[in-house]
């Protein structure tokens, strides 16, 4: 499950109400009949969690920290050497194994941290942008990490700012704007709901003269030739255009295009392509109210 959310959208708060780091003003959560209000030391046995921030010690070494959390998980003895080991390998250190984890990468620490949080099998991780500042290979095997746990019965929740992560990980997910969810559901289910038919992008030609009523001209043209069409976007050279309509072919959709490029000498460029989860994101992102910053007088 995916958190999705600009920065500030309320994605760590709720993670930490979901992981007893702070109370609820109002309501609970339960894992496995375990309530965080009132059975809160079982429901916390229940979890792994991956802070935004890595909760590791500098002076140890990423085995040593590794073994600190299976013994807390109450891993046997006999089996916490092999454990350990496991998942050192699957997370691709084990050339840093014995090293301290302050000389540590950031995108090891990650690593390091994810495994923390699955080691020991909890029912549900929580997971607070792990691939930050990991790099694209290692990203890619993570990804495969997670998507072996959900296989197994784990519960996985995430945050992230990749849209692609959340397509590759994600069964279903929500979009927080100022800590409210907008929507639920698979991806597949968010971009037929939220964002049907196509995006048209026109690139301008940035030497043409007269562009002002060039411009003009083109977006009462783009008006005249698409019914359901309007402008998402404008900026610096770019029109980012939304047809919601599924129904028109895109043999005529290109035809069009072609059309106004030849009888607008200002287009220079254009693509056509199915709206995405990152365009259904921008668009509740940009339901966010603006900041209404007050100077302070003397009085």
């Amino acid at each position: 499950f995916g958190l999705l959310g600009v920065n500030g959208a309320g994605k760590t708060t709720t993670f930490k109400m979901l992981t007893g780091e702070e109370i609820p003003t109002v309501g609970t959560a339960s894992i496995l009949s375990y309530d965080s209000m009132h059975k809160k030391h079982k429901y916390l046995k229940e979890i792994g969690y991956c802070p935004q921030f890595d909760a590791i010690i500098d002076v140890l070494t990423g085995e040593e920290m590794l073994r600190l959390y299976a013994a807390l998980r109450g891993i046997p003895l006999h089996d916490m050497d092999s454990e350990v080991r496991n998942w050192i390998h699957i997370m691709g250190l084990d050339e840093f194994a014995k090293a301290q984890c302050g000389t540590y990468s950031g995108g090891n620490k990650r690593k390091l941290s994810t495994a923390i949080a699955l080691i020991g099998d909890p029912a549900v991780v929580f997971l607070d942008e792990p691939t930050a500042g990991v790099d694209p290979l290692s990203r890619r095997k993570l990804w495969d990490v997670l998507a072996q746990c959900q296989r197994t019965g784990q519960a996985i929740v995430l945050t992230s700012h990749s849209m692609e992560e959340c397509e590759a990980l994600c069964s279903r997910l929500t979009i927080l704007v100022g800590g409210h969810m907008k929507c639920i559901g698979t991806t597949q289910y968010l971009k037929q709901k939220f964002g049907q038919g196509y995006t048209i992008m026109i690139k301008l030609c940035p030497t043409f003269a007269d562009a002002g009523n060039a411009l003009y001209a083109l977006k009462e043209a783009v008006n005249r030739t698409f019914s359901n069409c309007f402008i998402k976007d404008e900026h610096k050279g770019l029109l980012h255009y939304h047809i919601a309509d599924n129904t028109v072919l895109l043999s005529v959709l290109f035809s069009k295009l072609e059309e106004l490029r030849q009888s607008h000498p200002v287009v220079e460029d254009y693509t056509v392509g199915d709206t995405t989860l990152e365009q259904v994101f921008m668009s509740f992102a940009k339901q966010i109210p603006p900041l209404i910053v007050i100077e302070p007088v003397d009085v």
